[in-house]
């Protein structure tokens, strides 16, 4: 289900030319309304429903009615961000609240090398990169 946003809470990010939302969405459907100064979703059908837009908000003015496989009975989900963590928090129908913690990026914008462990691996190998190679040698290319 597409983002949408609550009117009675957005204020627009305080008048700015740029909202958070509109900063952060990877598909550039958030705009802001001129006259309410209020933002929206131009075209919810395009929405990926990523959350970046949820998790950015300061005013926790956008919501995202989750699929039931991921967001179960019908619940509402809502992040709030820390400073180390995002703590998610989950209403279900039958008001039973849950809360559930994750911690958010420790390292700077970019510094994150998700190949560093593979240094002096064989990438040309069939083995995964976290199998030892036990000796293994690929076999000769088949000739015809």
């Amino acid at each position: 289900m597409p983002s949408f946003v609550i009117a009675e809470k957005c204020d627009g990010c305080k008048g700015g030319e740029k909202t958070a939302c509109m900063y952060i969405c990877p598909n550039d459907l958030m705009v802001l309304d001129p006259v309410a100064m209020k933002a929206y979703n131009q075209e919810p059908d395009q929405c990926w429903e990523c959350f970046s837009c949820v998790k950015i908000c300061p005013t926790q003015a956008i919501e995202v009615r989750g699929y039931s496989d991921f967001v179960p009975l019908g619940s509402s989900v809502m992040p709030m961000m820390g400073t180390e963590d995002i703590m998610w928090t989950c209403k279900f129908r039958n008001g039973v609240v849950k809360r559930f913690k994750f911690p958010i990026r420790t390292t700077p914008e970019g510094t994150a090398n998700a190949y560093a462990d593979l240094k002096g691996k064989d990438l040309n190998s069939p083995l995964l990169s976290t199998e030892e190679n036990d000796g293994y040698k690929m076999p000769a290319p088949k000739t015809a």
